[in-house]
């Protein structure tokens, strides 16, 4: 409270009356005043105010219209393209529906063309029957045939023999084709057929060279195959077999396809070309048919390989190969083939046939054959294996003269042969 007392005790004096700047040169005087003009606004131009509201009126319509153009052309265009898509697909079904009619009628007219048994050459498709249908078309033109022969061993022991094998129908008057093996060295043929009737067979000609044989046996009113072209077939296309395996399983149906057209192969001492299958072809299926899927006879099949690592491999002579052979015996009753008279052997494979005897007075004497020479073509077949001899000796018939090409002394020798004739008969 002391120091509050002394507070007011504080002279209460003008303040800074006794200033030292009070004397000070530098005084405060008052402002000049200056004079100054009032300032007048420019006048600017007169501008009309525009109507906003007009304007975007305007824009809107403009965009209006511009989008009613694009909608209308852009229906234009989707009816165009709609119209050509309709126009291009009732086109196109109409074109399907006329192929299609056709084809069916192509069917039904059995006048479809394909390559052999497969449509447009493609493999493995049936353009005709199920293994089933042909099975029932032709079960009652396939037989058994069984064989009771006579057989000398190296003893001088005469026994009796016993085999079996197939065959097939070719006419109503009882012609059957069968392998030459099935019936060589018979005394006696029994053809059994479907409904196992058995019928008493005679030989009517043969080639052992090609394993074909023709019988007959006395009856009426049966039902023959139709023989297809062998030719036409490719490899991959399907095939059926019926036979009578192991004697005893008759009208047995297997089904495969053709592995190999021309494959040469030995059977009973013969070279021959064979078609290859895997169509399952036991014993007993010798001289049965081998059909396309359009139910014709294409090859008689004739052997199936053996050995314990060796399946699905079975070979059947085409049927092309034969149907001369079947003319011929139907109108002269034996088979006549081009003889030439040598003893050939194929140790020289690869580069020519070894002719290991020339018998006198035959074709091959006559043209100028020697022991010793190699032959290595006949007429224009090369023929460097005996195989492609035998082949190209199918291709002359008995009195054709060609040119027969030996290696000889280490230059190649044309000569001139004309063919003899071979008989083949039942007798």
């Amino acid at each position: 409270m002391e120091n509050m007392e002394n507070i007011e005790n504080i002279p209460q004096e003008e303040p800074y009356k006794e200033s030292p700047f009070a004397d000070s040169p530098y005084v405060m005087e008052e402002p000049e005043e200056i004079e100054c003009e009032a300032y007048i606004p420019e006048e600017l131009p007169c501008v009309k105010k525009k109507n906003r509201s007009l304007k975007g009126l305007k824009i809107c319509i403009a965009i209006m219209l511009v989008i009613a153009l694009v909608a209308a052309g852009c229906g234009i265009t989707a009816y165009c393209v709609n119209s050509y898509w309709d126009y291009q697909m009732r086109h196109m079904v109409a074109y399907v529906n006329y192929y299609v009619a056709d084809l069916q009628q192509q069917i039904e007219d059995n006048s479809f063309t394909g390559n052999g048994n497969s449509i447009s050459g493609t493999p493995g498709v049936s353009d005709g029957l199920t293994p089933g249908q042909i099975h029932a078309q032709n079960k009652n033109s396939v037989v058994g045939i069984a064989n009771q022969g006579i057989s000398t061993n190296i003893f001088g022991q005469v026994t009796e023999t016993a085999s079996s094998g197939s065959g097939f129908i070719i006419s109503e008057d009882g012609y059957i084709i069968t392998n030459y093996h099935v019936i060589e060295g018979a005394t006696t043929l029994t053809v059994i057929m479907n409904d196992e009737k058995e019928y008493a067979a005679t030989v009517v000609g043969y080639d052992s060279s090609n394993d074909f044989a023709l019988i007959k046996i006395d009856a009426t009113g049966l039902n023959p195959v139709v023989l297809g072209d062998s030719d036409d077939l490719i490899v991959g296309d399907q095939v059926a077999a019926i036979g009578n395996p192991l004697g005893e399983m008759t009208n047995s149906l297997t089904v495969g396809y053709i592995s190999v057209k021309d494959r040469s192969v030995t059977i009973e001492n013969s070279i021959i070309n064979v078609l290859q299958t895997d169509t399952a072809i036991n014993p007993g299926n010798s001289g049965g048919p081998l059909f396309n899927m359009k139910g014709e006879v294409i090859g008689i099949t004739t052997a199936k390989s053996t050995g314990d690592a060796v399946e699905s491999i079975g070979f059947a002579i085409p049927i092309n190969d034969v149907k001369g052979m079947i003319e011929e015996l139907l109108e002269k009753g034996y088979i006549s083939t081009p003889y030439m008279g040598v003893s050939i052997t194929n140790e020289w494979d690869g580069v020519g046939v070894y002719v290991a005897s020339v018998e006198p007075g035959s074709p091959a004497f006559s043209a100028g054959l020697k022991k010793g020479d190699l032959i290595v073509g006949l007429g224009e077949y090369a023929t460097t294996t005996l195989a492609e001899l035998d082949k190209a000796l199918h291709n002359f018939e008995p009195g054709d003269t060609t040119t027969v090409s030996v290696y000889r002394n280490r230059q190649v020798v044309e000569l001139s042969i004309t063919f003899g004739e071979k008989n083949q008969s039942a007798g």
